[in-house]
């Protein structure tokens, strides 16, 4: 499921303002590597942060800076000194402890295996624009005049004259919102200078010939990881704010930044766990996930929470919520003002939440038949025995979804039916079009991962969240580096962020069978999936369904989920929100500034074949999907009846949120 996911994909982006400026080459780099088996987020093999061209070809070995005049005067020398003596004897010990944890022949292998990897990639897109000489020089051509252009305005300026900027960040490019950005030349140059580099490898990728999609989307993936971390934002020396705060402070933030690395490392495995919040002022049950309720029922996968009733009459049909066990469920109920558990629960529903166990090497084994029945299928029987009806409704989110459509093909091929309608979330049923995630996914990094899990039996919670957290490498990975160990700050406390932070394992044999027979092989949508020796079609599910996508999902793209909502037998309300993964769901009325869309035209509508059809004849909402949703929702919820005390026939195990949301990876 998504981490957070608010933004649009980050590609260096830029906007020339002379005619034929186009933005400058950068080599290709994978993804994630650093000292041996310690692992930073988005670097890539070699590469420190902030690294960035020093020499502009065609222009000899190097190049004379616009004049550096930051106006900023060491208020202590002498201080200064001490505080550089003291970062270094830190950095040392920090170096010391990443040297003691390397194991090289963990580190070297993978390393070596991805850039062989990249460089194959890269040699494929290489030999595309050599085959064309012609295009290679207009290309290489107009990035050398987009820097001479740059270089020129710059010359000007040093002179006093107005000149406009060849290269502007996009629109939501936060990197350089500090004024001396633009106001001071130095930083301006470089600013400019990497913009331009950027727009013209996105440029050179966008028109290379002969590349399959597959191949294009990972050249991609690797270019955006490689200019987000070579961008100057990165680099202390390039960015305004870093040198101000460490003139100011007399490098007093270089040693609280070396301190908060230290921190960190001292709770990392292989991979560097960046904090991205302060932890400490969150706890869950006292200020998140604080919904009042009991657990009614539990197994070796799953708690079952029922929520306490908040009117004197309720829904008869319970409404039972499956999250995704990738991460913890009370992303649905962070805060009271932003809890979507607290919602349906206010609008009149008997609400149960399923809440996965973090699990260990003892549930290895579990498949993810398994989570079908011992999970979805148990928490379903459970909530009807407590509420004594014959029927629930159901919701998926994210992975959850697909598990619940599993389900649902499977009750259907069985002849079965438990539930009243089924809602899904920003839930993939049909994978040919699951974005960045499905990139590596094929036979070779299958059998990496699995031999990974084979070692201890399930999956780091913290190799999903650098996952996540590398599709948005600009937003989820580099302003932490900054603020934490640059500016040497503590991370804001914020509430989402300590959720993306609260990570969970993932069983082998269950996340490997989802990896290949989903992601890889997109079994499900194309019928050859069985499941409990029952061949799935999910064409023959005709309840009602609810389906929500998001326009800004790089988790669960909303092209993917729009596919899978018409694999369907039965009526669709599909809906599209704005936003992300995570911000475009938990939504609350009164307090979104994204809208969303509805489409009278049921999906079978020759005008509804594709997403953009869709879009093109949809209606546009303002505020939240939810009341909308709850619209929906209650016409299959049957009639009014007296509210129900969690746990009056199961019994109750404990308060709400439960104990195995506690565990921690």
């Amino acid at each position: 499921m998504q981490k957070p996911a608010d933004k649009k994909p980050d590609k260096a982006q830029a906007a020339p303002t002379a005619q034929g400026a186009q933005p400058a080459q950068a080599k290709p780099s994978k993804p994630a590597a650093g000292f041996g088996a310690m692992t930073i987020p988005g670097m890539l093999p070699g590469m420190m942060p902030g690294m960035i061209p020093g020499m502009i070809p065609g222009m000899g070995t190097g190049m004379t800076m616009p004049a550096f005049n930051p106006d900023y005067i060491l208020p202590d020398p002498e201080a200064f000194t001490r505080n550089m003596l003291r970062f270094m004897e830190e950095g040392g010990k920090a170096m010391a402890s990443v040297l003691e944890r390397t194991n090289p022949a963990e580190s070297i292998e993978p390393a070596m295996n991805e850039a062989t990897s990249m460089t194959k990639l890269f040699a494929e897109v290489g030999q595309s624009w050599l085959s064309d000489p012609a295009k290679l020089a207009t290309t290489q051509g107009a990035l050398v005049k987009s820097y001479m252009e740059l270089w020129n305005n710059s010359m000007l300026r040093a002179t006093g004259e107005p000149v406009l900027p060849v290269a502007t960040p996009a629109p939501g490019d936060n990197r350089f919102k500090d004024p001396d950005w633009s106001n001071n030349p130095y930083y301006d140059f470089w600013k400019q200078f990497y913009l331009l580099t950027a727009t013209w490898a996105d440029d050179v990728l966008a028109k290379t010939d002969g590349l399959d999609d597959r191949t294009k989307a990972r050249a991609e993936f690797y270019v955006r990881q490689m200019m987000t971390a070579v961008s100057p934002s990165n680099n202390p020396l390039l960015n305004p704010e870093v040198m101000r705060e460490t003139i100011q402070s007399n490098g007093q933030n270089l040693v609280a930044g070396i301190e908060n690395f230290a921190r960190d490392l001292g709770k990392s495995g292989k991979q560097l766990k960046i904090s991205q919040t302060d932890t400490t002022a969150f706890e869950v049950g006292r200020n998140v996930a604080t919904t009042p309720g009991k657990v009614v029922f539990q197994n070796d996968l799953l708690q079952l929470i029922q929520y306490t009733p908040t009117t004197e009459q309720v829904h008869e049909i319970p409404f039972v919520i499956v999250p995704p066990w990738i991460n913890k469920f009370y992303i649905l109920d962070l805060t009271p003002e932003k809890s979507y558990i607290k919602f349906v629960v206010d609008q009149g529903y008997t609400v149960f939440v399923v809440s996965w166990i973090n699990p260990d090497a003892r549930l290895s084994h579990k498949t993810f038949e398994d989570y079908m029945k011992e999970g979805i299928l148990a928490a379903t029987d459970a909530a009807k025995r407590e509420c004594g009806t014959k029927r629930v409704n159901i919701l998926g989110y994210c992975i959850g979804g697909t598990l619940l459509a599993t389900t649902l093909a499977y009750l259907a091929g069985r002849g079965e039916q438990h539930y009243n309608s089924a809602t899904f979330l920003v839930a993939q049923k049909d994978f040919t079009k699951a974005g960045d995630l499905k990139l590596f996914i094929d036979e070779k990094q299958l059998g990496e991962i699995e031999a990974e899990m084979a070692k201890k039996g399930y999956l780091e919670g913290s190799s999903m969240a650098t996952v996540f957290n590398m599709l948005r490498p600009r937003d989820l990975i580099w302003p932490y580096i900054v603020n934490n160990y640059m500016m040497g700050k503590k991370p804001f406390a914020f509430d989402l962020l300590f959720w993306n932070q609260d990570s969970t394992r993932m069983p082998a044999a269950n996340h490997m069978y989802y990896l290949r027979e989903f992601y890889h092989e997109n079994k499900l949508s194309l019928g050859k999936m069985s499941m409990g020796g029952v061949k799935l079609d999910l064409g023959k599910v005709k309840l009602p369904v609810f389906e929500l996508a998001t326009r800004e999902d790089h988790i669960s793209p909303a092209k993917s989920v729009f596919t899978g909502a018409r694999l369907f037998g039965g009526s669709v309300e599909f809906v599209l929100a704005g936003s992300g993964h995570i911000a475009g769901v938990v939504s609350p009325p009164g307090k979104t500034k994204y809208p969303y869309w509805t489409n009278n035209r049921p999906l079978s509508h020759p005008e509804c074949a594709t997403l953009e059809q869709w879009i093109a004849g949809a209606e546009e909402h303002k505020d939240s999907w939810w009341p909308h949703w709850s619209e929906w929702l209650r016409q299959y919820s049957g009639g009014k009846v007296k509210a129900r005390v969690p746990g009056a026939k199961l019994g109750t195990i404990e308060n709400a949120p439960g104990s195995y949301v506690k565990v921690m990876s």
